[in-house]
């Protein structure tokens, strides 16, 4: 598409229409760029959600097992607690319900045998992987219309916004 050409409408830019009279003062890029963000995010979370049914894995499952494998698939309880913010005593639950599907094994640590230590199983590691893939593939796919410095531009803007936040 060259940039003389006018860009395709889409749902956004029919609700900030809808919402201008009602709201004089309405910036419609604002409101564009939140309510554009709030819906390529339901976007991504119904694709996840579909993934995970496929891979019969629940929300939790997957996020734990996403936490063990970036730690490179090995991990104390207490370390897996506090990277998905929760108390270290919620975690066994979790963990016992992983290990009797085959998907993670706790094992002493071999550093200190009082410690126990959690392993992703190659089973956990590809149900994790696959249903990470699915919903890698559609950003990707997403974001395949932009350029690649399009992309760095669009990561770069969003920085700036979420640092705000942050604050």
């Amino acid at each position: 598409m060259s940039s003389s050409e006018p860009l395709a409408r889409d749902w956004t830019d029919d609700h900030v229409e809808r919402w201008l009279p009602v709201l004089p003062d309405l910036d419609p890029d604002v409101e564009g760029a939140t309510t554009r963000a709030k819906v390529l995010t339901d976007h991504l979370r119904r694709v996840r959600e579909r993934s995970l049914a496929d891979f019969d894995l629940h929300k939790h499952e997957y996020d734990t097992l996403h936490t063990l494998a970036g730690r490179g698939g090995r991990a104390t309880p207490s370390q897996l607690a506090a990277d998905l913010q929760m108390a270290p005593a919620s975690i066994t639950g979790r963990l016992d319900g992983l290990e009797r599907r085959g998907y993670v094994h706790r094992a002493p640590s071999p550093e200190d045998r009082r410690r126990v230590d959690v392993e992703l199983t190659p089973e956990g590691r590809a149900v994790w992987f696959g249903a990470m893939d699915v919903v890698g593939h559609e950003e990707n796919r997403l974001l395949s219309v932009l350029t690649p410095a399009e992309r760095r531009t669009l990561s770069d803007l969003l920085r700036r916004v979420l640092l705000e936040a942050e604050r």
